[in-house]
């Protein structure tokens, strides 16, 4: 019998599982600890997203739309639409032609009526899109990029704004585009009509934001559950019953009899025996990773103790471990029997001995980084003195369970790099724990997650790759590093080389010097597709507040290789630092447009900047001119409100920092003024013209690099004699054919070179004993190195990594 139950709440992702309960999933593996595990969200939406379900939400919303109630007094009325439904395949039609009420609409737009109007079209196409989507009918998308098959509401005003972009897109691409709009269009309707809280990754997302005090949470679930709520428990009751079905089926053999003779008498008894003590998943774990992951896990703990009283429960993962350090409200402790910390896996086989594993165990054990309730009052028990795993212990992540093939893709932006978060599915990895830099002054480097670096072997990875691989059929790997460290980048980019593997794979860097055209080369060669990295505030004084450890020079020429190399570059922006100024968001502004322009960052996103209570500057604020404004902490501590010395209002550079962004991805408007973006006046930018094309001109520095390794990545050459006596070497790469000629001294001394520096087999060497042994054999290297015949050599393969 499963013992464990670990469930990501609604919602996160609905391309991919969010990872964390994978990740756990692997480690308890390792310890022969019985578990299973589901991601709630896309459940829920899979289960909402069809004719049946989406019927209800035209029946809950009906009574709004003709009047009869106001949006604030909407009530539920479609209880019984699901019973009236399920008889059928296929939507009686009453449902879809309700008589409109003269009564006026109270408090509802335009699109929300023209929805509802069109509620029969959504209700043919819901479920073929959904389909669609999976990968499941690739032919539907034809006729969706048509644009005479989908209904229409106001997420497709867009259209005509983007149709340049379709040019460069197929039709599987602009059919999805042309999908997840038609989605959120129904989303919106969703909100309008039936639950303001709903978003297709996240749910109740404001409620879970830095909230200091539990009232609001706990108010909120003293309420009847919504809409989104029913189908949420609902599709959580059918899992927990459908194990305890299959615990019934699997007791022990001496019963067997009597379930012979009287099978529904023994049934009914042993059903009333498991309820008695709800022993179908003893131990229900959720992992939280976000705020808009919440509520969703408190309702669903709220429904666990009700109906399921013999179940413990536990919260974990990333918002518990930035949010809740300070939690001392005992009512949160009505929901949760357990709140841990940080990395989860010691935590959670702790929790497993203590509360599962034996009959005796003693009513207080010593546990890890746990919060939970000792004689009323919130306890923090770190009272173990069992060490945490090394990841080099952790197990390989284990998707089992999880309904793999049922994820839905979507392009939410005709943009290819934002497209890799959304669309397509990702085994999801992580090269190194924490952070290896480790010194930004607005990331939270106090806490575990960031500030305890262990990176992990390149070849244990690609170890862990090729598992994942033959467990999930999926070749795509995303590596969710704070920070992948630039030496491990290459020694597993050398790994997968040496192994001959064919991936995918893409991760979040920082644009450090390290990142050289030809290591990003040797990147690419191995199957990386993009990098996300944080250039933050484009201003060299504001970095070095940060502590960033780059300048706006290297950004650019780090960007520039990547790109050169054909690595897509996504960039996060920043504004509204403490002590920055007017001048420097519209230099910082002119910076990304010049960068843009230049083609070496392909996307970007601002985000104002947020206090955090654990990083430097929540620790000193002082030092960095802010005043904080505390609140008295009971339940989550990590957003602060402040006031910047400054006294400017960045909130009002919000909209033209977005609206300016959003063109320069897609390569328009880069000879718009910068005062075009703001209807209010900024100054001029003090930033050169041509300042980031001046970053990109820059003197070879290769040959300094003498402990660096040479390996070849092109393919094998052929050679032969030339009429003069010399030799005639043709490279070759996936692309391309090239001749160059050498002295016979000279290229019989390469084609050893390129021999041995391609054979996988063998240790590579470095640049200064290439060099030692050039000058031994015949002249000075450098004059070799940089000549014409080896420029050509280097681009087809020969780097020096």
């Amino acid at each position: 019998m499963t013992s464990i139950l670990l469930i990501t709440p609604p919602f996160t992702q609905l391309n991919t599982p969010y990872p964390a309960t994978a990740y756990l999933m692997g480690f308890l593996d390792t310890k022969d600890i019985p578990a299973s595990q589901m991601d709630l969200g896309i459940e829920v939406i899979l289960e909402l997203f069809t004719a049946a379900r989406l019927a209800e939400v035209f029946e809950q919303a009906r009574p709004l739309v003709q009047g009869e109630v106001k949006s604030s007094e909407l009530t539920s009325v479609a209880s019984d639409v699901r019973q009236q439904l399920s008889d059928s395949a296929t939507v009686p039609l009453s449902h879809l032609r309700q008589p409109l009420s003269d009564a006026p609409p109270h408090h509802l737009t335009p699109n929300a009526r023209r929805i509802y109007a069109l509620r029969a079209e959504y209700l043919a196409t819901i479920e073929p899109v959904i389909a669609f989507l999976q990968g499941k009918q690739p032919t539907l998308a034809h006729q969706i990029a048509g644009e005479n098959f989908l209904p229409q509401a106001s997420r497709f005003d867009q259209l005509e704004e983007l149709d340049y972009a379709f040019g460069s897109m197929g039709h599987q691409d602009k059919a999805k585009h042309l999908a997840t709009l038609y989605l959120e269009d129904l989303s919106d309707f969703i909100v309008e009509c039936v639950d303001p809280d709903f978003g297709f990754s996240r749910y109740a997302e404001r409620i879970g934001r830095s909230a200091n005090s539990f009232d609001e949470l706990y108010a909120k679930l003293q309420a009847p559950p919504t809409f989104i709520d029913r189908i949420t428990l609902e599709v959580l009751e059918r899992k927990l019953e459908d194990s305890l079905q299959r615990a019934v089926a699997q007791s022990p053999i001496e019963n067997h009899q009597s379930r012979i003779e009287n099978p529904e008498a023994a049934v009914a008894k042993s059903n009333i025996a498991n309820r008695e003590s709800r022993i179908a998943y003893p131990l229900v774990c959720f992992s939280v990773p976000f705020p808009g992951n919440l509520y969703s896990a408190f309702r669903c703990a709220q429904w666990l103790k009700t109906n399921y009283p013999g179940i413990t429960t536990a919260m974990g993962g990333g918002f518990a471990n930035t949010e809740l350090r300070s939690v001392s409200d005992a009512r949160v402790f009505e929901f949760f029997d357990y709140i841990t910390l940080d990395d989860g896996e010691l935590p959670i086989e702790l929790l497993y001995e203590h509360c599962l594993k034996t009959s005796n165990t003693p009513a207080f054990a010593p546990l890890k980084r746990t919060f939970h309730l000792e004689d009323g009052q919130v306890t923090y028990n770190d009272f173990s003195l069992r060490k945490d795993y090394r990841q080099s212990a952790v197990g390989t992540p284990d998707y089992s369970g999880l309904p793999l093939d049922r994820y839905i893709s979507v392009i939410e932006v005709a943009n290819p790099m934002h497209s890799l978060w959304s669309d397509g599915r990702w085994n999801k990895l992580t090269m190194a724990h924490g952070c290896y830099w480790g010194k930004c002054t607005f990331c939270d480097v106090s806490l575990d997650y960031i500030g305890n670096y262990q990176p992990v072997q390149a070849t244990m990875l690609v170890d862990r790759m090729e598992e994942l691989i033959a467990q999930t059929g999926e070749n795509g790997f995303h590596f969710v590093d704070e920070a992948a460290p630039p030496a491990l980048m290459r020694d597993l980019a050398l790994e997968i080389i040496r192994r001959n593997l064919r991936l995918t794979w893409w991760t979040n860097i920082r644009f450090e010097k390290s990142f050289t055209p030809d290591l990003c080369r040797l990147l690419q060669a191995s199957g990386c597709i993009a990098v996300s990295g944080g250039l933050e505030v484009a201003s060299d004084r504001l970095l070095d507040l940060i502590q960033k450890g780059v300048t706006v020079e290297q950004v650019a020429r780090v960007t520039g290789a990547f790109t050169d190399a054909g690595i897509m570059v996504h960039s996060y922006l920043m504004y509204g630092y403490p002590t920055q100024t007017v001048q420097e968001t519209v230099d910082s502004l002119e910076m990304v447009r010049q960068l843009f322009q230049a083609g070496v960052i392909q996307s970007g996103f601002w985000h104002q900047f947020a206090l955090t209570a654990h990083s430097p500057v929540g620790l000193d604020p002082d030092a960095y001119g802010i005043t904080p404004h505390y609140q008295p902490i009971t339940f989550a501590n990590n957003d602060v409100q402040f006031t910047d010395s400054t006294g400017i209002d960045h909130d009002k550079f919000s909209f033209g920092l977005k609206k300016s962004l959003f063109n320069y991805m897609h390569g328009m408007c880069f000879d718009f003024p910068l005062q075009e973006w703001f209807d209010f006046r900024i100054p001029k930018t003090n930033i050169s013209p041509d300042y980031i094309a001046g970053c990109l001109e820059y003197e070879d520095e290769s040959l300094s690099r003498s402990t660096a390794r040479v390996v070849w990545v092109g393919g094998e050459p052929e050679y032969h004699k030339s009429a003069d006596g010399g030799l005639e070497i043709s490279l070759f790469d996936r692309r391309d054919t090239d001749t160059i000629l050498l002295t016979e001294t000279q290229g019989t001394w390469l084609l050893t070179l390129l021999d041995r520096t391609g054979d996988r087999s063998a240790k590579l060497i470095t640049l200064g004993e290439l060099r030692a042994d050039y000058e031994a054999a015949l002249a000075a290297f450098e004059d070799f190195w940089f000549s014409e015949a080896m420029d050509m050599v280097r681009s087809y393969g020969l780097l020096v990594v």
